[in-house]
């Protein structure tokens, strides 16, 4: 049997940062059963927080070996924390579940296979360079009728679970996923009420580069000059979701370096991924209490939420006569407590009708690499999320998570577009065309307004 889990640090299986007692306030009341993702799906005790507190329990008393099999009950995990909301005793499960991680990276608890994998992606996915050199060669393949035919014969199914799970999410790829062509300092339009920096992502600079040149011309439009660090990397998101820490401090202190070689002052750095802010307001923690940065870490909607729209800027904006799903990143909602925020600024666009799905805090099925790695416990789960949005009848979802977006217009199937809240609020006030609303839906005045009645 293997040294139980415990409080030493010196030991090469205890909890590292975990506070003595963190799961003693569980009584395996159930409370957080509805709200697991991995639960709904696998219908296992092990599957769930409680079964997990009382696997931890049993190894650190030496009743139970951490081995493969107790090790796979912890990797469906999705870390979405929605249990951490919903525990009426106020168990830190997201304390227990970060401090297990890096446990489970131990070579004698996967296979030679998942192991490989999870090296390979963290080796390309928090390097933009490298990813991009990647999908260079896929320029001529995603989004293209090869594409379509290679899935529906089903030629990617050959290569394996994971590469198939990769496959499905590839998006087609524009021009301006290659090349950072914002310039570094972008300047305020208007009165000028302040100056950030803004995250530009790894993956979301990649796959979705529109999310970002809307965001700062959301930011200009409000009077904000934006700073983006030419030399900025990951934010180490990714791996500190797989327990690599070591990683995860390297990413994390590289990045708290180009942010703070920006001259001048700031009022903030925003992110506009809500993975990545969570990961980022985290580095008091992951550095050892410096996080390092010279202005605090907030959210983009958090932000503007705070200072508010300017008046010239909610003038700018025009009617969009849609109804949109709102879509909750656990990292937001769970992770940040960030959830009215983003319906405040959509419903700052006139015409804009808000639906709210009804199962808002359940995951998607992202997290993190989680839909790579677990695809099929993914794609069960993208599958009820999609359903849930599909369900309230909205034209299209708002979405503030690069991973989550991915994983909903995957499992939408072209049912409802995807955009980002910042897409939507540029795209009313004329700063950024989105192909999925029609000239008539945007800029269309609201049938009666301004009638006698």
């Amino acid at each position: 049997m293997s040294e139980p889990l415990s409080a030493d640090p010196t030991s090469t299986t205890s909890l590292p940062g975990l506070p003595a007692g963190a799961a003693d306030p569980c009584v395996h009341c159930g409370f957080c059963l509805p709200t697991c993702a991995s639960y709904r799906v696998l219908a296992s005790e092990m599957d769930s927080p409680r079964g997990r507190i009382h696997a931890l329990r049993a190894i650190e008393a030496g009743e139970l070996e951490l081995d493969a099999t107790v090790a796979s009950h912890f990797d469906t995990c999705l870390g979405c924390y929605a249990c951490v909301t919903a525990c009426p005793s106020g168990v830190r499960y997201d304390q227990l579940i970060e401090a297990t991680r890096p446990k489970l990276n131990n070579a004698k608890l996967r296979s030679s296979w998942q192991i490989s994998f999870r090296q390979l992606l963290l080796q390309v996915l928090p390097y933009p360079r490298r990813l991009r050199a990647l999908l260079q060669p896929l320029r001529l393949y995603a989004g293209t009728p090869i594409q379509t035919l290679a899935r529906r014969s089903g030629l990617t199914r050959l290569f394996g679970p994971g590469i198939e799970a990769m496959e499905q999410l590839l998006p087609s790829l524009a021009a301006n996923a290659f090349d950072d062509a914002m310039p570094t300092v972008n300047p305020a339009i208007g009165p000028r009420r302040g100056r950030v920096a803004l995250l530009l992502g790894c993956v979301q600079r990649c796959f979705d580069p529109s999310v970002n040149t809307a965001t700062v011309s959301v930011l200009q439009a409000n009077g904000f000059e934006v700073v983006l660090p030419p030399e900025q990397g990951c934010c180490g998101a990714v791996s500190h979701h797989q327990g690599e820490m070591e990683l995860t401090r390297q990413l994390a202190s590289a990045l708290v370096d180009s942010m703070n070689a920006i001259e001048g002052e700031l009022d903030a750095v925003l992110v506009a991924a809500s993975g990545c802010g969570h990961t980022m307001k985290a580095y008091g923690e992951i550095l050892h209490n410096n996080n390092g940065f010279r202005a605090p870490v907030l959210d983009v909607h958090e932000f503007l939420t705070n200072v508010g729209l300017s008046d010239s800027f909610s003038a700018q904006l025009k009617p969009i006569a849609k109804a949109v799903a709102m879509h909750d990143a656990c990292h937001m909602i769970h992770g940040q407590g960030i959830q009215q925020q983003p319906r405040a600024l959509l419903a700052a666009i006139p015409g804009l009708e808000l639906k709210e799905p009804m199962e808002a805090g359940v995951c998607c099925g992202s997290a993190g690499i989680y839909n790579l790695v677990q695809p099929e416990e993914a794609a069960e789960l993208g599958t009820i999320k999609a359903d849930d949005l599909s369900n309230t009848g909205a034209a299209l979802v708002a979405s503030a998570n690069i991973g989550c977006t991915m994983q909903l217009r995957r499992h939408l199937q072209g049912r409802q577009p995807v955009h980002h809240p910042m897409e939507l609020l540029a795209a009313s006030a004329g700063l950024h065309p989105l192909p999925s609303l029609t000239q008539a839906a945007v800029g269309a005045e609201i049938a009666g307004e301004g009638d006698d009645r």
